[in-house]
């Protein structure tokens, strides 16, 4: 104690907060704003980012035909494909042609329409018993094997399974003008 009667102010005194009601509500207020501020900003942050974190989805099956529709098929058979593919928000729904051959072996092999040089569409010439691209000459024998011209490798083979009877494919994009098959999608 003091000469005059106060209490010495100790070190271990601590500062004591008054709250009251309005310093309450208003404490509560913000704590309630913060927190619909986060609940609305969550779904927000995850469309903006969702591109970031999505990865595209490769193309599904499609159907090419019935596998007894090329049993007899002693040429490559022309036909279309319809796949969709998504990428980010965005879904594209394409069609392709595609070439269905019999191999050697019996097997079913399906051949993209695309030329590996540029991306023009390749044809099956009957005559000639080969396939030409009519931008810069470019010929394959039944089978895709590269046999002149400027492409730098032969057609290009995609994916094929069997199912319920049924050829399916899993269409693919490659690079153009590399001499090796490089998907793109």
């Amino acid at each position: 104690m003091l000469e005059n009667g106060q209490p010495l102010a100790s070190s271990q005194e601590k500062d004591v907060i008054v709250i009251n009601r309005r310093s309450f509500l208003g404490a509560l207020l913000g704590i309630g704003t913060a927190a619909m501020g986060a609940l609305l900003a969550v779904p927000v942050l995850r469309y903006v980012l969702y591109p970031l974190y999505a990865k595209a989805s490769g193309t599904e099956w499609s159907d090419v035909g019935a596998v007894s529709d090329f049993a007899a098929a002693l040429v490559p058979v022309r036909k279309t494909v319809t796949f969709a593919q998504r990428d980010g928000w965005r879904e594209v729904v394409s069609t392709q042609s595609v070439y269905v051959h019999r191999s050697e072996s019996g097997d079913l092999r399906v051949l993209s329409a695309i030329c590996p040089h540029l991306g023009c569409s390749v044809s099956w010439q009957q005559g000639q018993s080969e396939f030409v691209c009519p931008c810069h000459g470019g010929r394959f024998q039944a089978n895709g094997t590269h046999v002149s011209g400027p492409p730098p490798r032969g057609m290009d083979a995609l994916p094929t399974r069997i199912a319920d009877g049924k050829l399916q494919v899993r269409f693919e994009y490659f690079r153009s003008n590399v001499p090796n098959k490089e998907k793109l999608s």
